[in-house]
C-alpha cells in the first residue's frame, strides 16, 4: 500500500507535475513539492488534499536537490516515491542548436532526474520497498524533426529507467517512466508559439496540427498522465517500462 507514505515530486509547480502531486495527495502520501517558483508552489499546495511541504530548488543543482530532499525528510522521513517531473523542451535544426542548447536538455531532462534517483536509492534499498516515476515523453521512444537535443535527453533518460530497473529489480524497488505525447500545458503553448512564428501559420492551426499527431485528436490533459504515473506508483509488478500516453501515436 502507497497510502501515508513519503513522496518527493519536482516539477511541481504547474503542468503534469501539479496534476501528480496532487493525485498522489488524494491517494493519502505526503507530498513534498518541488519546483522553481513560489507563486505555482503555493497554487499546487493549496490543490493538495493532505499534507504538503513546499520547496524552491532548482534541480539542475545537485545543492538544491540535497536541500529538497533533506526538507521532506525533516519532515516526515525518507522519500519513498520519487517523481522526477522537471523537464523542459527545445527545437531548433541541428545547425542551430547550440552547445548551450545541448547541455541545457541534458543537465535538466537527463542529469537532474539521474541525480535525483540516485539520492533516493539507499533509503528505498534500506526500506525494502520504493517507487521512481521519470517523466519522459514519446520523443524517448522515436525521433522526429528539429528536436534533436530534447529528444537525446529523453532517449537517455529512458536508458536510466531501464538500466536502474534492472538492478533494483530484486529490492522491492521498482521504477518506470511516463511518455507523454503532447499534453494540454504551458510547454506545449510555447511549442504552438515557436511553429506559429517559424512557419506563419497561426496559433489556432499550430495547436490543431499538434492535436492531429494524435489519433484521438486532442492533446493529452496532464490529469491523464498522472493516473499512468500513478499505475506505475499502485503495481508491484510493473518495472522498467515506458508507458506511453499519447493517444496511440506510438504503439
Amino acid at each position: 500500500m502507497s497510502e501515508g507514505r513519503v513522496a518527493l515530486v519536482t516539477g511541481a509547480g504547474r503542468g503534469i507535475g501539479r496534476a501528480v502531486a496532487q493525485r498522489l495527495s488524494r491517494q493519502g502520501l505526503r507530498v513534498a513539492l518541488v519546483a522553481r517558483t513560489d507563486e505555482e508552489l503555493a497554487e499546487t499546495a493549496a490543490g493538495c488534499a493532505g499534507p504538503a511541504v513546499c520547496v524552491k530548488a532548482d534541480v539542475t543543482d545537485p545543492d538544491q536537490i540535497e536541500s529538497a530532499y533533506a526538507v521532506a525528510e525533516r519532515a516526515w522521513g525518507p522519500v519513498e516515491v520519487l517523481v522526477a517531473g522537471a523537464g523542459a523542451g527545445h527545437s531548433a535544426r541541428l545547425e542551430r542548436t547550440t552547445d548551450a542548447d545541448w547541455q541545457r536538455m541534458l543537465d535538466l531532462n537527463l542529469t537532474a532526474p539521474f541525480r535525483c534517483i540516485r539520492r533516493a536509492v539507499p533509503a528505498m534499498r534500506a526500506a525494502g520497498w520504493g517507487r521512481v516515476v521519470v517523466i519522459a515523453s514519446t520523443a524517448a521512444r522515436v525521433g522526429e524533426p528539429y528536436i534533436a537535443a530534447y529528444a537525446a535527453s529523453k532517449h537517455g533518460v529512458l536508458g536510466l529507467v531501464r538500466s536502474a530497473a534492472a538492478e533494483l529489480a530484486a529490492t522491492g524497488v521498482t521504477v518506470n517512466a511516463v511518455c507523454p505525447g503532447y499534453v494540454d500545458t504551458s510547454m506545449t503553448d510555447a511549442t504552438v508559439d515557436t511553429i506559429a512564428s517559424s512557419t506563419g501559420r497561426s496559433p489556432e492551426e499550430a495547436r490543431r496540427l499538434l492535436e492531429r499527431k494524435q489519433p484521438i485528436g486532442r492533446l493529452i490533459r496532464p490529469d491523464e498522465v498522472a493516473d499512468a504515473v500513478w499505475f506505475c506508483i499502485s503495481s508491484d509488478a510493473v518495472s522498467g517500462q515506458a508507458i506511453n500516453v499519447d493517444g496511440g501515436a506510438v504503439q
